[in-house]
């Protein structure tokens, strides 16, 4: 790791010194905003950061590559990390502190708590990486109860995590606000993610089609298309244009569960994860359009 004194934003690796600064923010009466991340930062992540700011006096931000959501066989080694560029984003975005803690300190030797977060957290992602939200969860446990924020910040692109904190905040009795961020996109419409540096020139190109055929999917829902005509649609378009489909469907926006059969007469969201060579991307739109007599907020 970096020598964390010579970044250009504020920074810690000590959850000791983290506490204390905000415990002395907190004496003066400012109200506290975080943002964790993985690091290998980009626009999206730091426009959560301005969303803190918004909210907050003053803005945490994390950085942590968390090995309790990988899997054996995904990329934990090969995820980027890249402290001293990410330190100089964030100072630019005027972020507060950086905590930047060790494995070894956020999983010391003997570690065996576990979560288990149901609710939103079934199928989707959970279907092909049934490790993963009981990784999140733990780590997002662990940075709040050491952050103690007011407010938290997660991207709208990430969206089934989202309601997975929202649900284990609320189950918790966590006194944290939960803040939405939108989804920050290229010209082309492809959602930023730190893997798309994965992707090849062609990969690249090829990348961008899996916005426009969820809003085609969204457009068909809201024209009235029941959601199984509408997403069987979807599937052929996306089995067409990706090396493998893992999942698109429209589910419930509030809760992701399964929808009634017949057209959409609620909020919804359509989701969809597939690969283009060895990276998977993953994205979703809102259903912005009600039909006459839905319940739509």
């Amino acid at each position: 790791m970096s020598d964390l004194s010579a970044l250009p934003v504020p920074a810690t690796a000590s959850t000791d010194e983290l506490r204390s600064i905000v415990a002395d923010w907190r004496r003066a009466g400012l109200r506290i905003g975080f943002v964790p991340t993985m690091g290998a930062l980009h626009e999206g992540h730091l426009s959560l950061i301005r969303m803190a700011h918004e909210n907050a006096d003053k803005v945490v931000a994390s950085i942590f590559v968390n090995p309790t959501q990988f899997a054996p066989h995904e990329d934990f080694d090969a995820y980027p990390r890249t402290l001293d560029e990410d330190a100089a984003k964030l100072a630019n975005a005027k972020c507060d502190l950086l905590y930047a803690p060790l494995a070894s300190e956020m999983y010391p030797e003997g570690f065996s708590a576990r979560l288990t977060v149901e609710g939103p957290a079934r199928g989707l992602e959970s279907d092909f990486r049934p490790h993963f939200f009981g990784g999140v969860a733990i780590v997002v446990a662990k940075l709040f109860n050491r952050v103690q924020p007011d407010i938290a910040v997660f991207g709208e692109k990430d969206y089934q995590q989202l309601l997975v904190i929202r649900q284990m905040v609320r189950d918790l009795d966590l006194p944290i606000g939960i803040i939405p961020g939108p989804t920050l996109r290229e010209r082309d419409g492809l959602a930023l993610s730190s893997r798309n540096a994965y992707l090849s020139t062609h990969e690249r190109d090829v990348s961008a089609g899996l916005n426009v055929i969820l809003k085609d999917f969204a457009s068909d829902l809201s024209a009235g298309t029941d959601w199984e005509t509408a997403q069987g649609k979807a599937l052929a378009k996306t089995a067409s244009a990706f090396d493998r489909v893992d999942y698109i469907e429209a589910r419930c926006a509030e809760t992701l569960a399964p929808l009634p059969a017949g057209p959409v007469r609620q909020p919804a969201r359509v989701l969809a994860a597939v690969w283009l060579g060895k990276t998977r991307l993953i994205d979703n739109l809102p259903v912005e359009q009600a039909l006459p007599g839905a319940d739509f907020e």
